[in-house]
């Protein structure tokens, strides 16, 4: 069979808007002809070349990967799971989302040798403007917790630097639904040229996700200009049916996701699964007590991670979960229509 070529990605999902923005097609380009360019995040570009289009080389791995190829919804509102439990970090994460389980998981197993590198988002702690990056350190897992998953970055792009680059195997990526959906093909990809990045991811914790939001729309145009809010003066940003900016002076500015509309990433609106299905681990704080975190356990693989944890002493668990609040959320963007 043909594979589909760069050409047939740009025509069905790039020029119909619907592209994600995951960075996966930049990371397994092996002719690295696919780049974001700064200040145009719509889609990716090309450098004019492609190995099929323009050598005729079999390739087709931008198009095999991409989460917008084929818009899938999951098959029930809170997908295929073990268990659903609340969990909160035993130990102090600065800055952390909820609980702080996620942190706890990958330090147990980073700590353990369990994964040697953790692909996710970093924030500049001043501008608070997010990039993709490899941890490979407790430590610095630690330094950089807390939630930048609201805003917009090509996360899976680092994967490239993270498999070739730095050869590492035994990664763990943490990611909102599009980039696990990405990370899904990948992993069941029969594409010689994915098989490498498939077999290196060894966990995927998915995040629970409304939408995302671009930076300079956000953050420049209706937090600094319209509120009045500085970007140093932003603890965290929580999106719950709304927008909660918290402060650093403990103060919460709500602002209508209505409002938000031209913040949005064009490519969020056909998304319709909140609660990151394909994931082994899917994680939020919809639903959990305070200062807890909704895991969603999916696989014997998500199990032994969440497991591993608790008997390192590093997450505590409690059945004290709000189903019903995560399937009516859940059920909202499902009833988007791609």
């Amino acid at each position: 069979m043909e594979k589909k070529t760069f050409k047939d990605l740009e025509r069905e999902v790039w020029l119909e808007g619907t592209c994600a923005g995951c960075g996966a097609c930049v990371a397994v380009c092996p002719a690295d002809a696919l780049y974001f360019a700064p200040g145009d995040t719509l889609t990716p570009r090309n450098t004019g070349y492609c190995k099929a289009g323009t050598d005729g080389i079999l390739c087709g791995a931008c198009y095999a990967v991409c989460p917008r190829t084929a818009l899938a919804r999951p098959e029930t509102l809170l997908g295929e799971f073990e268990e659903i439990t609340a969990a909160q970090s035993t130990f102090a994460v600065e800055r952390k989302q909820s609980g702080g389980a996620v942190t706890a998981i990958l330090m147990s197993a980073l700590e353990e040798g369990l994964i040697d590198a953790v692909v996710t988002v970093t924030e500049d702690r001043w501008t608070l403007k997010p990039s993709s990056a490899i941890i490979t350190s407790s430590e610095a897992l630690v330094h950089h917790a807390g939630s930048r998953y609201a805003w917009w970055v090509p996360l899976l792009a680092s994967l490239k630097e993270a498999v070739v680059t730095r050869k590492c195997r035994r990664i763990a990526v943490v990611g909102v639904p599009c980039a696990v959906q990405a990370a899904k093909a990948l992993r069941e990809s029969d594409n010689d040229l994915l098989r490498p990045f498939g077999k290196a991811i060894r966990l995927v914790v998915g995040l629970f996700c409304t939408e995302t939001f671009d930076y300079a729309r956000l953050m420049e145009g209706k937090l600094q200009q319209e509120h009045r809010i500085e970007p140093w003066q932003v603890r965290r940003l929580d999106v719950k049916g709304k927008l909660d900016v918290h402060l650093q002076d403990d103060t919460v500015v709500s602002i209508p996701l209505a409002e938000l509309e031209e913040c949005v990433r064009p490519g969020c609106r056909v998304c319709t699964d909140l609660i990151a299905a394909d994931a082994d681990i899917s994680a939020g704080a919809i639903g959990s007590p305070d200062g807890y975190t909704t895991l969603i356990i999916r696989n014997e693989t998500g199990r032994g991670f969440v497991d591993h944890a608790v008997r390192r002493g590093r997450l505590a668990t409690k059945d004290e979960i709000n189903t019903q609040l995560i399937e009516r959320l859940a059920g909202q963007k499902a009833a988007r229509t791609p």
